[in-house]
């Protein structure tokens, strides 16, 4: 409060004099395991919109039944699924809608930290960019994060047939977050989170007459650190004038979904040596 200036605040929700004072919204920064009954209380508020932390809750049940209350009750339900709103991620989902890369070959992902902590990120990307994804199959758990939410990695597919590799890293080496999409005209990849991005196009090999090849990469600065003032604006626009949210309860709830079969998945690639 000091830090922002704000001039009202409780240490606690049910520190409120008045719970019907007006907040048009309420944002559940809290642990995940706190959400659902954070936002339960959120809801008492009747704020306009919420905007929660990812995952919505641990349990895709409770994420299921937060998301169905927020509808019951009119409130709007953004999840922080924070590349949605990054500049770089928005052009780049344009570009492909309109042909500039050609078709998308493959994707290549890399991430680590849990498979719901960090991996709903990588698999809400995929979405939004790929379209729905169906899982193939998934390789043995990495706990580097916790024992209920390992790092997996897994092959999936798109819609119109894309390959996906998922593969993962141990979080205590290092943070890792990467996207690497190959298409018909070069390859587009994300780096350091987004901080960085590097493009190689294709063109006419100078080594090997009529044969393409890709040219030497161009590397440019991201814009993720603007991620979240974007996702103020267009919240603010979505209580204001009814702009459409970026990344909503039912967005977060198949970047959920596909990350509980994923993690059932792995249960069962691991291998009990016989006695």
């Amino acid at each position: 409060m000091h830090r922002w200036r704000v001039p009202l605040g409780y240490a606690d929700l049910r520190d409120l004099t008045n719970p019907r004072q007006a907040f048009d919204v309420v944002s559940i920064c809290s642990p995940t395991k706190s959400h659902f009954n954070d936002a339960l209380r959120a809801l008492d508020l009747s704020p306009q919109l919420i905007f929660c932390e990812k995952p919505i809750c641990a349990d895709i049940d409770l994420s299921e039944e937060l998301v169905r209350r927020c509808e019951q009750a009119n409130v709007q339900l953004a999840v922080n699924h924070n590349r949605r709103w990054d500049p770089d991620i928005v052009r780049l989902k344009s570009e492909l809608i309109g042909g500039l890369w050609g078709r998308v070959r493959s994707a290549n992902c890399k991430y680590n930290k849990g498979v719901l902590n960090n991996g709903s990120h990588m698999i809400d990307l995929l979405h939004y960019l790929l379209g729905p994804l169906t899982f193939l199959y998934a390789g043995s758990p990495l706990y580097d994060y916790s024992n209920e939410d390992p790092s997996v990695p897994a092959m999936l597919t798109s819609a119109s047939s894309i390959p996906i590799c998922l593969n993962c890293s141990d979080a205590s080496d290092y943070s890792l977050f990467e996207l690497e999409l190959v298409t018909e005209r070069g390859v587009v990849s994300m780096e350091d989170g987004g901080l960085k991005w590097r493009f190689r196009t294709a063109d006419s090999s100078p080594q090997f007459p009529g044969y393409k090849a890709l040219l030497p990469s161009t590397s440019v600065d991201g814009h993720y650190l603007h991620t979240m003032t974007a996702a103020v604006q267009n919240i603010y626009a979505a209580i204001t004038s009814g702009q459409t949210l970026a990344s909503t309860g039912e967005t977060a709830l198949e970047a959920q979904r596909l990350c509980h079969v994923i993690s059932k998945g792995a249960s069962k690639a691991v291998c009990t040596p016989q006695s």
